[in-house]
């Protein structure tokens, strides 16, 4: 069986001339939640972009299984899904669109109606053929969240998701993500909320 966990080794991080963190680890394996946690300016952003494969540790490295990261088959966007403070949506693109062009990143791609069902979920209903360029930045938020729902990658990693989003969408967010570990996913995310998940729940602390 192929070995599904995800790995950072002796990771260090820098800012500058200012070494953020040193001699990371931890392993991740299916069915678990990791909340980074720290103060600001303590590396929660960097770890999650290094861990993600948008930005080179200054030292270690990050492992999919025995494969670091950069050689993953398809590249790290077919295996994890990233949701960063800026939502990456494209402006002349509808919401459905933006869902949809996502998933053929990775190899799978999002079927529309699955990206329609999922938008009125989370409160966007109306708003589905609107480009993008016209939506609120909390409607953004909602579709680069629905986006990653969709994508069916096994590791999701989240940066503060829960940012500029209204009490239901939050509650769908947090039943998504339960049964993401529920069906054997792994997550790993920054927030200055508790993480009220039922599932097998690790903390890492920075600073």
């Amino acid at each position: 069986m192929a070995d599904r966990t995800f790995r950072a080794v002796d990771l260090a991080a820098e800012r500058g001339d200012r070494r953020l963190f040193e001699h990371l680890n931890f392993t991740l394996s299916p069915g678990q939640l990791l909340q980074v946690s720290g103060r600001n300016g303590s590396g929660k952003t960097s770890l999650l972009r290094i861990l993600s494969g948008l930005s080179r540790p200054a030292e270690g490295q990050v492992f999919w299984g025995e494969e670091p990261i950069q050689s993953v088959d398809g590249g790290t966007g077919s295996c994890l899904g990233y949701l960063g403070h800026l939502n990456a949506l494209k402006d002349d693109l509808s919401a459905t669109e933006n869902i949809t062009s996502a998933g053929r990143i990775g190899g799978s791609a999002t079927d529309p109606d699955a990206a329609l069902g999922m938008l009125e979920r989370i409160g966007l209903a109306g708003y589905e053929d609107l480009p993008a360029r016209f939506l609120s930045q909390g409607q953004k938020r909602r579709v680069a969240l629905a986006r990653l729902l969709l994508q069916r990658r096994p590791l999701w990693i989240l940066d503060e998701p829960y940012a500029a989003l209204d009490v239901q969408v939050i509650e769908v967010l947090r039943a998504s993500i339960e049964s993401h570990l529920t069906r054997s996913g792994m997550i790993i995310i920054t927030t200055h909320q508790a993480v009220d998940i039922d599932g097998d729940c690790h903390n890492l602390h920075l600073g």
